[in-house]
């Protein structure tokens, strides 16, 4: 009978640290700029383990109010125009997902924002039942600890604009030769063009499609108008 209370007590112990440990870190972040990503450190290692020696990281974390208006605005209109008014998941976006791709077979993503940077700062690559279940466990605690304007700021900062370009202030400086206070509206269309595929999709190259999408983009700004993150942004 002891050995069993030990052992109930120290499982107790451990679930209770891992449902701790992540709300402390997200306390911390709520303040502290991250050093790096989860999915910075992991495509750092591959490319060292793929030997790709042309492969560094540019990272500069920068606040909120030294990021273009312009880009905050693109960001929401190419990827969650819901993110003011949801609680980190979009059910209608994900219930049409899933039936389109019951339909085609081909499951398309239907990430918020929020989602994307519990997944970028904590997670790992990849589409198994735990990674998500663990996703969706960290999305409801970044909505609950963080206000909107900081999760926007580090999703700003942390997203993937070009192999190894992480972060708005990174990406205006390799791509526009600019701080990223003084993108325009044309040049914030274009990251935010990239974001579903930066791998595949290049900023200083842009193909059909992504000029196309940025287009798309600068008419979805306008919908919603400059005033739609005032509250977030200011």
């Amino acid at each position: 009978m002891g050995i069993h209370r030990t052992l109930r007590r120290k499982i107790s112990i451990a679930l209770v640290f891992l449902l701790l440990f992540p709300c402390v870190m997200l306390l911390v972040l709520r303040v502290v700029p991250p050093p790096f990503s989860a999915f910075m450190a992991e495509r750092y290692i591959a490319g060292m383990l793929e030997e790709k020696k042309g492969r560094g990281m540019r990272y500069q974390w920068v606040p909120l109010d030294s990021i273009s208006p312009h880009v905050a605005l693109a960001v929401v209109a190419a990827e969650d125009q819901k993110f003011l008014r949801h609680w980190g998941f979009d059910f209608q976006s994900i219930r049409l997902a899933l039936e389109e791709g019951a339909d085609d077979g081909q499951y398309r993503g239907a990430s918020t924002i929020t989602q994307q940077v519990a997944k970028n700062l904590f997670l790992w690559n990849g589409r198994s039942l735990i990674r998500k279940g663990l996703e969706a466990f960290l999305t409801v605690w970044v909505e609950v600890l963080w206000p909107k304007k900081r999760i926007l700021e580090t999703y700003l900062n942390i997203a993937e604009f070009g192999e190894g370009i992480y972060g708005v202030q990174a990406a205006a400086k390799v791509f526009f030769k600019k701080q990223a206070s003084q993108l325009s509206r044309r040049e914030a269309s274009l990251l935010a063009a990239v974001l579903p595929n930066p791998a595949k999709y290049r900023v200083p190259a842009p193909t059909t499609y992504v000029l196309k999408r940025s287009l798309w983009i600068q008419r979805q700004m306008k919908n919603l108008g400059d005033a739609y993150l005032r509250n977030v942004t200011q």
